[in-house]
């Protein structure tokens, strides 16, 4: 019995590493956005800015989205430092992307007016968390959050899909979270927001890859922006101790992940070994990623599983413990 387990593992490890191989020899060329107009929301800060950032580098054309216009000034100036030409245009724009979606709309032809150029590639990071119980997150704060996280990345996305398919090419990237892959203590409206997202990511890839359009979902762990630097503030201990086995990773590479990920037209992006677990485990229906990854996920997803068992069986643990810790109520 220990030999044929064995004999499996060494197997499995052994199409594991040819697969690795290939795909990395395999992978896709970049698309180029040199001269393009990309436009990032939430690009003011954290991850926004940096993808900004990585998308100027390749010589982009960036409009950078968010509401408070100081922000958007400084954001630019750090942007202006990575220019490769005196070609490229980096513009910005005050725009409440959870308004309704008459504003988005207007405030996009605006975007693409002020550039004089269509918008090739669109990057959705505006977003927000607030964390609690779900019956004690308020009811205000939980519909704020659908209409940041979800509504202020539809918005925009309506807006681009229908040019982009007539022009027969365009890259959306729809930034979501590991909570869209599986539901986490203290998370639940938040996460019901991203496993939204993770749903509208489907449905426009199914509809619109015919059409020329890359849509890419971005899954991001733990990253050290101001965001997350304000959802720690209502983070219950469980959550903080659940999320902090991942550790906190840098805006600028997962940006640069993202960035790559999307121009390669991957569908996923994930950073980090735990979030590349994740988005096996959860791939579910999701689209065919090429046939070396895809049979990779397919060796992979039965011992994962059983890997996810100890997983849940450590966050369970953990709430167990904080919830003896805590003063029973009278």
């Amino acid at each position: 019995m220990a030999l044929d387990l064995v004999s499996y593992l060494l197997i499995v490890l052994v199409v594991v590493l040819h697969v690795v191989v290939l795909g990395f020899v395999l992978r896709k060329r970049p698309k180029s956005v040199a001269g393009k107009h990309v436009v990032v929301t939430g690009g003011s800060s954290g991850i926004g800015l940096w993808t900004a950032i990585h998308c100027f580098k390749r010589g982009a054309n960036v409009t950078i989205v968010a509401r408070n216009m100081q922000i958007l000034a400084k954001a630019k100036e750090v942007i202006e430092k990575s220019r490769v030409n005196d070609e490229q245009k980096i513009h910005i724009k005050s725009l409440d992307l959870a308004k309704s979606y008459d504003v988005v709309e207007a405030g996009m032809k605006e975007i693409e007016d002020e550039m004089k150029l269509p918008i090739y590639m669109l990057v959705n990071c505006a977003g927000l968390a607030v964390c609690g119980l779900v019956e004690e997150v308020s009811v205000q704060d939980a519909k704020f959050m659908m209409d940041v996280n979800y509504y202020g990345t539809y918005y925009p996305t309506r807006y681009v899909l229908p040019k982009m398919k007539a022009a027969g090419q365009g890259i959306i990237v729809i930034t979501s979270s590991q909570a869209a892959l599986l539901g986490i203590y203290g998370y639940g409206p938040y996460a019901a927001t991203k496993f939204a997202l993770r749903g509208l990511a489907e449905t426009i890839h199914m509809e619109a890859s015919q059409a020329g359009v890359d849509v890419t979902l971005a899954l991001p762990c733990d990253t050290d922006t101001p965001g997350f630097e304000r959802e720690e503030k209502t983070k219950p201990q469980e959550t903080k101790l659940i999320s902090s086995s991942g550790g906190l990773v840098q805006p600028s590479v997962v940006a640069e992940r993202l960035v790559d990920d999307a121009l390669t037209g991957s569908f996923f992006s994930v950073y980090g070994l735990e979030s590349w677990i994740l988005s096996i485990l959860c791939v579910g229906m999701a689209p065919w990623s090429g046939f070396y990854l895809n049979m990779l996920q397919i060796v992979l997803l039965s011992p994962l599983r059983l890997v996810s068992f100890f997983i849940r069986r450590n966050f369970n643990s953990i709430i167990r413990d904080c919830a003896k810790a805590k003063p029973k109520k009278d």
